[in-house]
């Protein structure tokens, strides 16, 4: 099949009808939260530079809040 002919899959119609399985994506654990274990959001990172423990959540600025530097490293699990 060439890429003229592929048709996108629309979500309107019966499930039946769109390949016998269920249109919606609802996979579990699908929407899960990497950013912590227990969905706190926040990670801890250490400083290249001065070797503080810098809190990260998601979407903030990579940057320490020490000395400014922008190299962190992410702290190794403890298993």
């Amino acid at each position: 099949m060439s890429r003229e002919q592929y048709q996108v899959p629309t979500s309107s119609g019966t499930g039946a009808a769109a390949g016998g399985a269920s249109s919606s994506y609802n996979v579990p654990g699908a929407a899960r939260d990497y950013a912590g274990e227990s969905g706190g959001g926040v990670m801890y990172y250490l400083c290249g530079d001065c070797a503080v423990r810098v809190p990260l959540e998601k979407g903030a600025p990579i940057r320490c809040q020490k000395c400014g530097a922008r190299v962190l490293y992410k702290e190794r699990t403890k298993r």
